[in-house]
């Protein structure tokens, strides 16, 4: 994944004193500027400069790819959620095998704990051409293309379900049973990885909780209020539940990732509604890698050349906006909410 390299801090000073003469609302910052304000903020919050580094990766990628919800907004949730102010403990293996490893998390931020079980996950599948890991006790994992590309980036398939806390209702429910639950899949090819990730709510609580920073509404249909009844207010959202995407699809896929994170946590003594499980493999387990890598190439090419309808101008496969957007957020900068700007200077200018 992409490493933050030296930065030359007073020049980036310099820089942000200069946005503030700036339009209103938004801030333009260059990549460099936002690492080193997301790294910033999170030493203030007390993370340790690796730790910083790595969620900081993650969020920063997030916005990179145009998830503004999931990017550096992303870091005020964790200083508010109820589970950053219990004690946090260093990860530990629960169970292994060769091509297995179940962790307890430790209340570590999932950006963190997941970060680690990918670089296992990769290692693992490297050496025995398998690999099923389990985290448990870990909480606000980000984005899941973000591991699942980082794992097909080392030439593996990837699977990756994140069961999280009870955050949305069942079809007909008026209280909230299961988590927004998102699975990501990410296969390689000679074209770079294809990545898919969804969640099984019609809305992300993430986005829900920025809309009601920014006070803004919700769309219709992704949310009832505690009283059980549609809302567009992200606060009574928030006191209610979330809703799953296309009824009992979603809500059975939701049902089975729910599952799959029980079976994460089945080894620890801690009860916990989240659970994370990373499923990889060598694709020459089965024929010749390049032969693989070559076909998934000419499966997107083929679909890329469907004759199109009237007005579509282009064809376009899961992950392949968020792929662009990063190429020119890369070149251009990140664009960032003024409010979400002010809250992080002002954790990055916490005393150390």
């Amino acid at each position: 994944m992409a490493r933050c390299g030296h930065r030359d801090a007073d020049r980036a000073e310099v820089g942000l004193k200069e946005m503030d003469v700036m339009a209103p609302g938004r801030i333009n910052l260059s990549v460099a500027e936002a690492r080193d304000l997301a790294e910033g903020a999170l030493r203030g919050v007390g993370f340790d400069d690796e730790e910083a580094r790595i969620i900081a990766d993650h969020v920063v990628d997030a916005a990179l790819c145009g998830y503004e919800y999931s990017g550096l907004a992303k870091i005020l949730n964790i200083m508010e959620s109820e589970k950053f102010k219990l004690p946090r403990r260093p990860m530990k293996v629960l169970r292994e095998t060769d091509d297995s490893l179940a962790f307890d998390g430790g209340n570590n931020v999932g950006m963190l704990s997941l970060f680690y079980a990918a670089e296992a996950t990769i290692k693992k599948a490297a050496a025995h051409g398998i690999a099923l890991i389990s985290v448990t006790d870990a909480w606000m994992s980000g984005r899941s293309a973000y591991y699942v590309e980082m794992i097909a980036n080392a030439g593996l398939v990837a699977i990756h379900t994140a069961a999280s806390s009870r955050l949305v209702a069942p079809p007909g429910g008026v209280r909230a049973v299961l988590g927004t639950n998102p699975i990501a899949i990410a296969v390689p090819s000679s074209r770079g990885p294809i990545v898919l990730d969804i969640g099984t709510s019609a809305y992300m609580m993430t986005e829900v909780m920025l809309r009601e920073r920014l006070g803004e509404l919700l769309p219709e249909g992704v949310a009832i209020g505690p009283d059980g009844k549609p809302t567009r207010d992200p606060a009574l959202a928030r006191r209610g539940a979330l809703l799953p995407f296309g009824g009992y699809k979603g809500f059975g896929l939701a049902l089975m990732i729910q599952a799959l994170g029980l079976l994460a946590g089945s080894g620890s003594d801690q009860v916990c509604d989240s659970g994370y499980l990373f499923i990889a493999f060598r694709p020459d387990l089965i024929g010749p890698a390049e032969v693989f890598n070559r076909r998934v190439r000419q499966l997107i090419e083929g679909i890329k050349a469907t004759p199109r309808q009237p007005g579509i101008d282009e064809i376009r496969i899961p992950s392949e906006r968020a792929f662009r957007s990063r190429e020119r957020a890369l070149r251009e900068g990140l664009n960032i909410d003024r409010m979400v700007f002010d809250a992080l200077a002002t954790l990055r200018a916490r005393p150390g």
